[in-house]
């Protein structure tokens, strides 16, 4: 793709309004580009579309126009979430013409480096993390993506001191040629978003685009535990800072003594740091990170993998491991009642985000689950449910696949909720029948292994029902 201000008077197609899709026309118009936003909602549904209107902005919603796409477009800019198949992508594929996400065009115009952080799980919680950690520092960072300010906000005003800490979905990924983080990030790979990439190749792809464009002097941060970003090592063209919970590492950071079978999980552990002369630094006792659970070890060891890498001193790592106290509906705590304690983890959209946060309590779980049905037989869960979990409560799409996951388990109290026509009634009769279940000393947990969308806009929606529904026990 040319440079974004090659595009004065040139024509460009934004799909998809959305705060990506108004940012990113705002910039293009503002350096000169004839932009159309294109959204398939009706008008009454695109309350943006009369703030980009008054610009002089060209906005068609209700439908996809057959004359959308045509050989004097110069680009599309897509909204993340909207499939390939779509008409007007396909025809733009068909005239060989550029399709990228908003993060291609944040990337030709940001002043700032780039860190890039990517993963099927952990992705909010390292990116925050990391973000405070440069603060704690004395360093100014930005932190932007796909964790709610598209990264065409996020460059206004940014210059070359500034770090621009950025989360990036295998959707937003999946649209960028030329995106190249000076620090990138892979945390680990699960089968999660088949039903948009069509499968793992396309999807392990999708993330491998954050280091194909990396030279000699970047750093590629990668999961030494995980098969899949292990696997890419040969491709790396940046210098690689691994992260391990269950190796020591010639150079990188990781867990000592490891986390293997025949060590005890008794034993005090601390994270450290190996440099490149194989001088070994100590940074904080596992015990004293702020987050519970082990999938959190691992991201605190990714946080301070991109730290390091970014200039921080050892010295300056500890408080911010120690204070942070993680990120709305991640494993987020939210009260105790009689004895239980509630948990909100409704970001855990697969098998193995949930399969993490059932291996961080200690204490006997009820768990709600369920949702969208994107294909997974959740088979992945059967060896935790036997090992963690007292009772299900299931509930979406799925209720019936994961019973019967609970069932093959050996698991005894399997409550299944019908859903009804009001989503937030569902979800309040499952917070309900499982404390109704719960005994003191247990822990209920929200972890549904799946999307939102069979019953709500959002995981946000779906984790703010259920603490109202809580509080109101």
């Amino acid at each position: 793709m040319n440079h974004p201000d090659t595009y004065r008077d040139k024509q460009v197609v934004v799909l998809g309004l959305a705060k990506s899709g108004v940012e990113v026309a705002k910039v293009l118009h503002k350096m000169g580009a004839l932009v159309t936003v294109n959204d398939k909602k009706e008008k009454d549904q695109c309350p943006e579309a009369s703030e980009l209107e008054v610009l002089g902005i060209s906005v068609i919603c209700g439908s996809h126009p057959s004359d959308l796409i045509h050989t004097d477009i110069a680009l599309v800019v897509k909204n993340p979430g909207i499939p390939y198949s779509v008409p007007p992508l396909v025809k733009a594929m068909e005239l060989g013409i550029d399709i990228v996400t908003e993060v291609e065009v944040a990337y030709h115009l940001s002043e700032a480096p780039m860190i890039g952080i990517t993963g099927s799980n952990g992705k909010t919680t390292t990116t925050t993390w990391v973000g405070n950690i440069l603060r704690n520092a004395g360093m100014s960072s930005i932190v932007a993506g796909n964790i709610g300010t598209p990264l065409c906000a996020a460059i206004a005003g940014a210059n070359e001191d500034d770090w621009m800490v950025v989360e990036l979905s295998s959707f937003q990924l999946k649209g960028t040629q030329q995106f190249r983080p000076r620090i990138g990030c892979l945390l680990n790979v699960a089968e999660t978003h088949l039903d948009y990439h069509g499968g793992m190749e396309d999807y392990v792809s999708s993330k491998v685009n954050m280091f194909v464009n990396q030279r000699e002097d970047d750093i590629a941060i990668l999961n030494w535990d995980d098969p899949y970003c292990r696997s890419l090592v040969p491709h790396m063209k940046g210098r690689i800072l691994p992260f391990s919970m269950s190796e020591e590492l010639v150079e990188g950071i990781y867990v000592s003594p490891p986390y293997i079978a025949s060590i005890e999980d008794s034993l005090m552990r601390s994270v450290v740091y190996r440099d490149a002369e194989g001088i070994i630094h100590d940074i904080i006792p596992v015990e004293d990170i702020g987050l519970p659970g082990r999938f959190n070890v691992e991201n605190a060891l990714a946080a301070c993998a991109i730290a390091i890498a970014a200039g921080v001193s050892i010295d300056q790592l500890s408080t911010p491991l120690s204070a942070f106290r993680g990120v709305e509906h991640r494993l987020e705590y939210v009260k105790e009642t009689n004895g239980v304690s509630y948990y909100n983890n409704s970001k855990a959209t697969n098998s193995k985000a949930t399969t993490m946060a059932l291996t961080s309590f200690k204490n006997p779980i009820v768990l709600i689950a369920g949702g969208l049905d994107r294909g997974s037989d959740y088979m992945e869960l059967l060896t935790v449910f036997g090992e963690r979990v007292k009772a299900v409560i299931v509930l979406g799409e799925t209720k019936e696949k994961i019973a019967k996951v609970a069932e093959l388990a050996g698991l005894k109290d399997i409550s299944i909720v019908d859903t009804v026509e009001d989503s937030a009634t569902t979800l309040i009769t499952a917070v309900k029948e499982a404390a109704r279940i719960a005994e003191q000393g247990d822990v209920v947990l929200l972890s549904p292994a799946c999307a939102s969308w069979d019953m709500f806009a959002s995981y946000e929606e779906r984790g703010r029902i259920f603490k109202e529904a809580v509080h109101n026990l």
